[in-house]
């Protein structure tokens, strides 16, 4: 009987143990004997790399289901995804792959779209993002230590002045250009203790500017708006024309392929030794003869000189300004290179002008996204967005040419990446000006063109203050803006 009792005892102790052991299991598996099967949905990632088969997966922070499932599909990984309950994926929802803490577990991270959007079919696979990995980050903070320490620590080189590399860089340190800005203060104090007792003057005549740009400003606005009609009715009568001179440069760019081809053809000959230049480059009797003809080529070289010495006519303009737009709360900046071939009385002029607008550039994004439907059929959804590019710097390469006794000048060209025109006009002895700009004729959703007009008050001679008004044909961008430059 004792011998019974003990047999059943183990019995039951080992029962005991049986069962939570099952339980242990079905704890660390996440399995769910009788509980809901869930929903699945799979996601497409880059790399998961630290990701494991079981993680978790949450929707605002709150767990919603686990990885049940890694396999690669191609160069990428498919995550399948088991969800506690079911989640409504509307379009643009993903995935992303998440830590807890800086040294957490990784786990996915559910975004869904903005509400309202459409949603996605059962089947749907959702994209995953792959966040910038410990390593990769390290590896970017060790460029930027040792860009630092090559800027802090540097010293004079081939780059520094005088060196053969050009005007320096980050040779010299950071010693030097503490120096150069401490130089540039002390002469911008003196200069403006030299010039104090005309500030008061320069705004009693910027305050009289003013008042005549406001009298002024409506009979300008109707004129230009007039000038910009004739010139729409102009580039409509010849948007023929343009047509045809576009076929004729591509007509002289397969000409210029083919003198290309015959060019190579003669090189060909020459390195040969065929013909007389062939025979020139291969024979020494022929390189003696050479070399008696550049003694006569010796003579030429004082005449060359003279002409060389007309370089000296050639002038080169730099300016840097910024403006600040008043309704975008944003500045606008521009560097400039005016280029005066000679000098201050030359027939033309060209301008290379680099500028940063915080409006970048808007155009029409379209998106097409095409579904099949479980019954086999095929859904496709368009979309079309506006997108705003406000990285991207702009460039202008203008030409010009004087009137009016060379107060004002005629602009022509490229103006912030597309098409326009500018006019300017000096006054009292150049120390104020007007400008006006008018450019970017074909821009999305049928917008007006953009028109800038600006005032400019010369206080001192390089020194100079701006304002104006920015756009002001579309209301959701227009801005008045002031600004300084030099």
């Amino acid at each position: 009987m004792t011998n019974t009792s003990q047999v059943v005892k183990v019995g039951i102790f080992m029962t005991a143990c049986l069962v939570l052991l099952g339980w242990l299991i079905l704890r660390v598996e996440d399995w769910r004997l009788w509980g809901p099967k869930g929903t699945r949905v799979d996601a497409v990632f880059d790399s998961i790399v630290g990701l494991d088969d079981k993680a978790a997966v949450r929707l605002a922070g709150v767990r919603v289901g686990r990885v049940d499932g890694i396999r690669l599909e191609g160069r990428r990984a498919r995550v399948s995804l088991l969800l506690d309950q079911p989640i409504a994926f509307v379009e643009g929802s993903y995935a992303v792959i998440a830590n807890q803490g800086l040294l957490g577990d990784k786990f996915i991270e559910l975004r869904l779209g903005a509400e309202g959007a459409a949603l996605l079919p059962a089947d749907a696979v959702l994209p995953g993002k792959t966040p910038v990995s410990f390593d990769d980050a390290m590896a970017k903070i060790d460029g930027i230590a040792d860009s630092i320490q090559g800027f802090f620590g540097g010293g004079a080189g081939a780059g520094g002045p005088g060196g053969a590399g050009g005007t320096g860089g980050a040779g010299g340190g950071i010693s030097v250009l503490i120096e150069s800005v401490r130089a540039t203060s002390d002469e911008l104090r003196a200069l403006i203790a030299e010039n104090r007792a005309n500030v008061s003057g320069t705004m009693a005549n910027f305050e009289r500017f003013s008042e005549t740009l406001a009298r002024e400003l409506p009979r300008i606005t109707e004129q230009i708006a007039h000038v910009l009609a004739q010139m729409e009715g102009v580039l409509a009568e010849n948007r023929g024309t343009l047509k045809d001179s576009m076929a004729n440069i591509k007509d002289l760019t397969e000409r210029v392929q083919t003198s290309v081809d015959n060019l190579n053809v003669i090189t060909t000959k020459i390195a040969s030794g065929e013909g007389t230049i062939g025979k020139l480059v291969a024979s020494p009797e022929a390189h003696d003869q050479l070399m008696s003809a550049l003694g006569s080529v010796e003579e030429g070289v004082s005449a060359l000189g003279d002409t060389l010495g007309r370089v000296n006519d050639l002038e080169l303009h730099l300016g840097l300004d910024g403006a600040y737009l008043s309704e975008l709360e944003d500045w606008r900046s521009a560097f400039r290179i005016d280029v005066m071939p000679h000098g201050e009385e030359s027939p033309r002029f060209y301008r290379v002008e680099l500028v940063t607008d915080p409006r970048g550039r808007i155009y029409e994004k379209r998106e097409i996204v095409t579904v099949t439907l479980p019954d086999g059929s095929t859904a496709t959804t368009t979309t079309d967005r506006l997108t705003s590019d406000t990285e991207r710097a702009n460039w202008s390469a203008l030409f010009g040419f004087p009137f009016a006794e060379r107060r004002g000048s005629l602009w022509a060209g490229v103006i912030e990446n597309s098409a326009g025109v500018q006019v300017d006009y000096s006054f009292f002895e150049k120390r104020a000006a007007l400008s006006f700009e008018a450019f970017d004729f074909g821009r999305e959703r049928d917008l007006d063109p953009h028109l800038r007009l600006t005032g400019q008050w010369n206080f001192l001679r390089n020194l100079y203050v701006k304002a104006g008004y920015d756009d002001p044909l579309v209301e959701e961008f227009r801005s008045p803006f002031v600004g300084v430059g030099i």
